[in-house]
C-alpha cells in the first residue's frame, strides 16, 4: 500500500527509492510529491520532517515465448558521489587519496580542479577520506546535508568553507550570523549577516544547492 514516508537526517531520495524498490527519479517524478520537487529542488537534499509520497509497486506484464530464456535487468544504478578538496579556496590537485564507503575501497588523485568522484550504493550512509597517507582523515555523512534554505544548510556549508565553527543545529546565534558577515565579506558584499537570497545564491555557486 502506498505511504507518506517522514525524512529522517542522512535520507535523500535515492536511498529512500532504494529501500522501497523504486528509481530515484520514478520517486521525484511522483506527482503526489510535486509540492516537494518545489520546496526542495535537489532531491538528494531533503530535510528531516518532509513527507516523500511513496506509491504502490506496479506489476509490469512483459509477453514472451515460453520456450525461451530472458534476461531482465533491474533499473536500480549507483550515486554519484562527487567530493571537492579545497585548502585557502584554492583546489588540492594532483591530491593523492583512498576513499573508504561501506565495504567499498577507492584508492586516486584528485583532478585538476581538486575532485574527486565514484560511483556508491544509492543507501550509503557514511565514509572516510584518508589523504596524505593517512595523516588526514575526514568522516564523511553522506546525504547529511541540509538544504540550504535552512539555517542548519547554510551551517554545513559554512562550516565545510571554512568560516564557521559552531554547532550545525539551526539556531540563528550571533557565531552563525559573524561567518554569514565573514562570507559576505570574502564575496564583495555588504556584511550584514542576513542569509538573504544574494548569499544563498553565492553560497549555491561555491558549495551546491
Amino acid at each position: 500500500m502506498p505511504i507518506n514516508y517522514q525524512v529522517k537526517q542522512g535520507d535523500c531520495i535515492s536511498s529512500i527509492a532504494y529501500e522501497h524498490g523504486f528509481s530515484p527519479e520514478t520517486l521525484w517524478n511522483e506527482p503526489n510529491n510535486s509540492e516537494l520537487r518545489t520546496k526542495r529542488m535537489d532531491r538528494n537534499i531533503l530535510f528531516p520532517g518532509d513527507v516523500v509520497f511513496v506509491p504502490d509497486k506496479r506489476i509490469k506484464e512483459v509477453r514472451e515465448a515460453t520456450d525461451q530464456v530472458y534476461k531482465y535487468k533491474l533499473k536500480n544504478t549507483p550515486e554519484k558521489l562527487r567530493l571537492q578538496l579545497l585548502k585557502e579556496g584554492e583546489p588540492r590537485r594532483s591530491e593523492a587519496y583512498e576513499l573508504e564507503i561501506d565495504d567499498l575501497r577507492f584508492n586516486g588523485s584528485t583532478d585538476g580542479e581538486g575532485r574527486i568522484e565514484h560511483s556508491v550504493p544509492p543507501d550509503s550512509k557514511s565514509g572516510k577520506l584518508k589523504l596524505r597517507q593517512g595523516e588526514e582523515v575526514y568522516d564523511l555523512s553522506i546525504g547529511h546535508l541540509d538544504p540550504l534554505n535552512e539555517i542548519s544548510g547554510a551551517q554545513g556549508r559554512l562550516r565545510h568553507l571554512g568560516y564557521y565553527f559552531g554547532p550545525i543545529d539551526g539556531a540563528d546565534s550571533a557565531e552563525f550570523e559573524h561567518a554569514v558577515q565573514l562570507f559576505q565579506a570574502a564575496k564583495g558584499f555588504e556584511p550584514s549577516g542576513d542569509l538573504d537570497a544574494r548569499t544563498q545564491d553565492a553560497l549555491h555557486e561555491g558549495y551546491g544547492r
